[in-house]
């Protein structure tokens, strides 16, 4: 029988969740739709460290992968069809919400099992019946490092792999708001074990694809500075994928060409993925909090990085978008 902790927030969730893996025959882990370094990296991790202990573990993620995130130790275990007959613990990393994991998740299936939820965003509800989420946390990975020390797992290679990339990505190399003195403690230990630094960050940050500049020049194209230069506001259309030949994936990281620009304290990134269904990223610099921006559109994240999905024709998305931040600008210069 697996212990039942009580719903909320624990005191003590490395030592509660330490207790109930190492009890636990198996486990099936979820990770967000549009996966990033973070979530994957995270999920693979904790997933290969309990195999390790004779666990039998799922992965499961609605995808598609990153090309840049294929290379990731175990990245084929994952599958994009949940598993029919659950185990009796879920596993929910580095997602604020659920339905992160999918927006059509049946939350019958939580019936009778226990839900662990293991996230580092501040508008995470909460929505498991064991729920550690520490904001202050630059990655999950972060934290998913410090339940592995606790359970006494060997960091093998393939897991600091995982674990690097998830911290790299997330702290943006280490040079976003969010990278704290444990960012580059737990970045120590894991180079300790030999991964190979180079390769990796070649991978995520330096190869691209020809599609993927294709779609790098349309993105600065479209570009526009609003609101005295300090809004910035890149559009991508479906056509645009369709022109580019770019997946979706392939637009990570082009918000931050926007929020780079001089003066600009705002930065958003709307695309088209389909009729009436536009992904918005918010990013700010120094001040505004994009996740109050983003909870309008019943979406969230962080302070200075955040996301929703609105389900409005591309025009009125980009104006009720532009719209919310001018007034969060506005609001936030006059308090």
């Amino acid at each position: 029988m697996i212990p039942k902790m009580p719903r909320g927030r624990n005191n003590n969730p490395i030592k509660n969740l330490s207790s109930i893996l190492e009890k636990v025959p198996a486990a099936a882990l979820f990770s967000h739709v549009s996966p990033d370094g973070d979530s994957l990296g995270s999920m693979l991790a904790l997933g290969l460290a309990l195999e390790s202990m004779g666990k039998k573990i799922y992965y499961y993620n609605a995808g598609p992968i990153p090309e840049n995130l294929k290379f990731l130790p175990g990245i084929d275990l994952i599958s994009n069809v949940c598993p029919e007959s659950l185990p009796d613990v879920l596993i929910f990393i580095d997602c604020a919400e659920a339905e992160r994991a999918h927006s059509t998740i049946n939350k019958e299936l939580f019936n009778g099992k226990q839900v662990i939820n293991i996230d580092h965003h501040v508008s995470n509800s909460n929505f498991g019946t064991i729920n550690w989420v520490d904001p202050k946390a630059a990655a999950t990975g972060e934290m998913v490092y410090s339940l592995l020390k606790k359970m006494g797992v060997v960091i093998s290679q393939n897991i600091a792999i995982n674990l690097y990339t998830a911290i790299i990505t997330d702290t943006g190399r280490f040079s976003y708001s969010n990278t704290t003195p444990n960012s580059f403690r737990v970045a120590a230990q894991l180079v300790r074990t030999g991964i190979d630094l180079a390769t990796i960050n070649n991978i995520l940050f330096e190869r691209k694809t020809f599609p993927q500049i294709k779609l790098l020049h349309k993105a600065l194209s479209n570009l526009q500075l609003l609101h005295n230069n300090t809004l910035a506001v890149i559009v991508l259309s479906q056509k645009d994928f369709w022109e580019t030949g770019a997946d979706e994936s392939l637009s990570e990281g082009l918000v931050n060409y926007a929020r780079n620009i001089e003066q600009v304290e705002a930065a958003v990134l709307l695309k088209e993925i389909r009729d009436n269904e536009v992904k918005v990223s918010f990013r700010s610099n120094s001040w505004l909090d994009v996740n109050q921006v983003a909870s309008k559109f019943n979406g969230g994240g962080h302070v200075r990085a955040s996301g929703c999905t609105i389900y409005l024709p591309l025009t009125e998305a980009v104006k009720e978008v532009i719209t919310a931040l001018e007034e969060a600008l506005d609001s936030g210069r006059n308090n």
